[in-house]
């Protein structure tokens, strides 16, 4: 009996070093996760602080680029604050540099939106399928177009109240016309194309050569030359040697296309449209915001058309 106590008292203190050190890794596990949820917190809170930092500053770029002496070269529009870890950049762009996709549709320019879909890689009857289904979606009338959809074939993908017989109110919505998930694949910046503010047709002093080509008809490197000439030898938007055309028939004459002769290509084009996107994204530390408004007659008297806000990665 005194043997097994006497081996018994000397485990004790054995056991005892094993329990403290155990209780030590507990604790120390403890207070590190403690460290980690408030590191994390601070971390969520700093980036709220940056978040709404961001916002106020891409405001405060709207507020800028909406100014009517405001040219799109301003150094106003950029601004970078490297003590306070900032910055702000604007763009004034004509809106009227993407195509107005109710236009199209309602002026029934079915060759164009078709083009514009070969263009991006379609095939020709999967491109006129999407025309028509286009069509279907914007007129009033439930006679469906010979390629296109309306009640029955949206209801068969199991979707009611389709299609909205009425033009679009926002480019989203195109999304929701059948076929336009292949333009998803095949063109994911087709956003970029298209717009619902414009006054109508494509401002040729403002357009890319590339969406100028599909409308009039030539190729991308042909309708390069409208472009270069507008900006002048420099290049640059909006400086001293600019050279934009004063009417379409000389713009197209330089693609070698008599405007007379080719009243289609003509009237799918126009010269200084009033509805301006203003792009404003800024950073504060490694939040971002961006806030587009749309406004038409910016330099008179300005009205909102559209105004979203977007947190960038």
């Amino acid at each position: 009996m005194h043997t097994g106590r006497s081996q018994l008292a000397q485990h004790k203190p054995g056991i005892a070093l094993i329990a403290v050190i155990w209780l030590i890794a507990i604790l120390s596990l403890a207070a590190i996760t403690t460290l980690r949820v408030i590191s994390f917190d601070a971390e969520i809170t700093t980036a709220k602080v940056h978040g709404s930092r961001a916002l106020q500053l891409a405001e405060m770029g709207i507020a800028v680029g909406a100014n009517p002496v405001v040219k799109r070269d301003d150094p106003l529009l950029h601004r970078i604050d490297e003590e306070n870890n900032e910055e702000i950049h604007v763009t004034l762009t004509s809106e009227s540099a993407r195509y107005n996709i109710n236009t199209l549709v309602l002026a029934e320019d079915k060759t164009l939106i078709r083009s514009i879909f070969i263009h991006w890689g379609m095939e020709l009857d999967e491109a006129q399928a999407l025309t028509d289904a286009l069509t279907d979606w914007v007129d009033t009338d439930e006679e469906q177009a010979l390629n296109g959809a309306e009640v029955n074939e949206y209801n068969e993908m199991g979707r009611i109240n389709q299609p909205f017989n009425r033009p679009f109110y926002d480019i989203e919505e195109m999304r929701l016309v059948r076929g336009m998930n292949e333009i998803e694949l095949l063109r994911p910046d087709w956003r970029n194309w298209f717009t619902v503010w414009s006054g109508g047709t494509l401002d040729i002093n403002e357009a890319d050569a590339e969406l100028i080509s599909v409308a009039a008809e030539v190729t991308p490197e042909q309708a390069s030359i409208i472009p270069s000439t507008v900006l002048g030898t420099d290049g640059i938007r909006d400086t001293e040697d600019d050279a934009p055309f004063q009417d379409i028939a000389s713009a197209l004459s330089l693609l070698g296309i008599d405007a007379n002769s080719r009243q289609d290509i003509a009237q799918r084009f126009t010269l200084n449209d009033t509805t301006t996107r203003i792009n404003s994204t800024a950073r504060s530390g490694e939040s971002k915001r961006r806030i587009v408004t749309i406004l038409r007659n910016r330099t008179g008297k300005p009205i909102l058309l559209s105004r979203t806000i977007e947190i960038i990665p």
